[in-house]
């Protein structure tokens, strides 16, 4: 367990990264100024060899002095744009120790040091399914002025690219209708191919982007935008796992979810304020190619007021969704429903699961929930049909609340087959946290397993700190009984409870997912009801949102985006909201004394393969089969 770790302890920032997270220079800010070189180039400028040589010489000579505890989070609180707000001592220390794995080397994450820390605002929180987080993408594309980057794990032709797809041309449409500058919109995403041995990021051809398994619009379709697709993976094992939309650089959205048809249960959230240009770096950092007219859309942005524009009196313009009468048609794209905004978008969903004389609250979230991928699964009867308003499942929250602290907390990917990569913004965040943890740490990821977590986990029980983790159950066991993986989510969780004390186990709150509308775990495998939210709350007052799960991939390899949020209130209500969404809290959790779950009759869950599977012959071979699987955009990315 103590093989691949990173060390929390005696950290301090350097000098040098001290002075690059207080820099006005970044490689968005670099290319506003010569947009003819390339992100590499500029990041080669500004944090290449000579930096990290530099980066190198400061920690030598400032290893011989430790700062004190408080310099240090001063030091980390400079090293952020914060605005009037002001940070926790909770989320300073948890932001410290992420900052501290860039001592080495800025490249271990994908966001200029300068823009890493910021703030913002939250106006809105999505879980629920692809087609319901799609819909908020496709109404935000179709606002777009100027510019639309969209970056993705997998892209699948579907139901769910559709609304995308559908949005672009209705995009095109509005900007024929008022003239003006063609609107650019870039996608990114990653379909492995073996060009990528020799060139990581590519252009992808018309003919393959307007192909069947894509189906984005050719371009003759959309003469009044300029759209432009890269296919990215770093070989072998680097997947660019991020997905993420920036919008005219004033919008932000931060989801869980690919593009693609699944039962998953995901999360988005939509960003707004300076924390939108930490994103455009992002953004700029994972196209890597020259970005055609980056400086003019900047004017452009800049003339308008920048990305505040859309916070007035530095609250989220929010109107009563009450007072906004909406039929209850949902948008689809078929049946095209754009909204002019967020209060009108929640609205319209409030409306549509209102119970009437023809249907109950239970039968609007089972329609929700089977959607295009298992139509007759029905509610568990015995399940309250039409629960008190603060218990019924509300996929769009929104939040009205003064800007606050945010940060990204990414990781670059990495290609060799490997666990050298561990130390990075990501993975300092979510061990940090752990050990600053006072009371709570709450938990959701599809699958939990990575080596460095568990004895985190562990000490945190054992420590007197309640940890809740909501798990999927059997995701991607297949891909996980490879080797070096770390084990399927059903072995981890009894290991987990066999190495606790009692105390321990007792504050070890570990549940399967159940969905809103059944009273059982669904192995993932079937396709019934899955999860595949990824977050972490701890204290209920610092978050870490994001692309991360808490396995081997997301650890050791995959590029992920994830933000540190600093509001009790965003924080209170992803936990509240996460909890109504789905009945894992009732039904999901495992027994305490031998980590597993068992119905009222004492049966293990249906299709479980248990926690003694392991590898050996047959479990490596399901485990080829599970890692093709996830290439091919079907297993448990």
């Amino acid at each position: 367990m103590k093989k691949h770790q990173i060390s929390l302890e005696n950290n301090h920032i350097n000098d040098r990264l001290l002075d690059l997270c207080t820099s006005t220079q970044s490689v968005s800010s670099l290319i506003s100024q010569d947009p003819t070189i390339s992100p590499a180039d500029a990041w080669e400028k500004l944090y290449g060899r000579t930096a990290l040589a530099s980066a190198e010489n400061e920690k030598e000579h400032a290893n011989g002095a430790i700062d004190g505890d408080l310099l240090e989070l001063k030091k980390a609180e400079m090293c952020g744009r914060w605005g009037d707000t002001k940070p926790s001592e909770l989320f300073l220390r948890i932001y410290h120790d992420a900052l501290c794995t860039l001592n080495d080397g800025p490249s271990r994450g994908i966001v200029s040091p300068s823009l890493m820390g910021s703030h913002g605002t939250i106006p809105l929180t999505i879980i629920s399914t692809i087609p319901d987080i799609c819909r908020h993408i496709a109404n935000v594309i179709v606002r777009a002025q100027t510019e639309v980057f969209l970056a993705t794990n997998y892209w699948q032709n579907g139901a769910a690219s559709a609304y995308i797809t559908e949005a672009i041309r209705e995009l095109d449409r509005r900007v024929a209708a008022r003239g003006g500058l063609r609107v650019k919109v870039k996608i990114i995403y990653d379909r492995g191919s073996p060009k990528q041995v020799f060139e990581p990021r590519y252009f992808v051809s018309e003919k393959d982007f307007a192909g069947p398994n894509v189906n984005l619009p050719r371009r003759s379709e959309i003469p009044n935008l300029e759209m432009d697709v890269v296919n990215y993976h770093q070989p072998v094992m680097g997947t660019f796992h991020a997905k993420y939309v920036v919008v005219d650089r004033k919008i932000a959205l931060l989801q869980s979810n690919n593009v693609q048809d699944n039962d998953n249960l995901e999360m988005m959230i939509h960003l707004e304020g300076p924390v939108v240009d930490s994103f455009v770096d992002v953004a700029l950092l994972s196209w890597g190619k020259p970005w055609d007219g980056f400086s003019e859309v900047q004017e452009e942005i800049e003339q308008a007021d920048g990305s505040m524009a859309a916070v007035a009196n530095g609250r989220a313009v929010l109107p009563d969704v009450n007072t906004l009468p909406l039929d209850n048609s949902l948008h689809t794209p078929s049946r095209p429903h754009y909204d002019p905004d967020v209060a009108s978008e929640v609205a319209r969903f409030n409306t549509f699961l209102t119970p009437t004389t023809n249907k109950t609250h239970l039968d609007a979230v089972n329609a929700l929930l089977n959607h295009t991928t298992n139509p007759s699964l029905r509610p568990n009867p015995t399940l309250n049909p039409d629960p008190p308003e603060p218990d019924r499942f509300t996929p769009y929250i929104p939040h009205s609340t003064s800007p606050f602290p945010i940060a990204l907390v990414t990781r670059s990917p990495y290609g060799p087959p490997t666990h050298h990569s561990l130390p990075n913004p990501q993975n300092a965040a979510w061990l940090s946290a752990l050990k600053h943890a006072k009371k709570t740490v709450f938990i959701q990821s599809p699958t939990l397993n990575a080596e460095p977590l568990i004895p985190a986990i562990i000490e945190a029980c054992e420590r007197g700190v309640e940890v809740t983790c909501w798990i999927c159950l059997g995701y991607n066991d297949a891909g996980e009984l490879l080797p070096h993986q770390g084990g399927h989510n059903e072995k981890i969780a009894k290991e987990l409870y066999g190495s606790l004390s009692e105390g321990g186990r007792e504050r070890l709150r570990y549940g399967w997912y159940v969905g809103r509308d059944q009273t059982v775990p669904i192995v993932q495998s079937r396709r019934g009801r899955s999860c595949h939210v990824k977050i972490m709350v701890v204290d209920g007052e610092v978050g870490v949102m994001g692309n991360g799960n808490q396995d081997t991939q997301s650890w050791f390899h995959s590029c992920e985006v994830n933000v540190l949020v600093d509001s009790r209130e965003v924080c209170g209500e992803w936990v509240r909201g996460l909890g109504r969404n789905q009945n894992t809290g009732v039904y999901g959790r495992l027994d305490g004394e031998e980590g597993v779950w068992r119905d009222q009759e004492g049966k293990e869950a249906e299709g479980a393969i248990g926690p003694g599977a392991g590898g050996g012959g047959m479990g490596w071979v399901r485990g080829v089969v599970g890692a093709v699987r996830r290439v091919k955009g079907t297993g448990g990315f």
